[in-house]
């Protein structure tokens, strides 16, 4: 199976694909991403593929969260 990877122009970009994807699997599965990444962390959910892009998607944003915050701090 191919990965397909998407690169984007700035980090506000990614921050937005990343929230539109995860209000996406919050629509699909009524659950907040944080309750489902913390479920999903304890073991407690399956490893389905939407489950496991999904944790993968909330850590990076997460990361990318960390990251801008600090950014803003730095220049404020």
């Amino acid at each position: 199976m191919a990965v397909i990877r998407t690169i984007y122009n700035s980090p506000i970009e990614a921050f937005d694909a990343l929230m539109r994807s995860l209000s996406a699997y919050e629509a699909k599965y009524h659950i907040p991403s944080a309750d489902f990444f913390s479920r999903y962390n304890e073991g407690k959910l399956d490893d389905s593929k939407d489950f496991i892009e999904g944790a993968g998607d909330y850590q990076h944003y997460l990361d990318l969260k960390r990251e801008l915050e600090q950014k803003l701090t730095a220049i404020a």
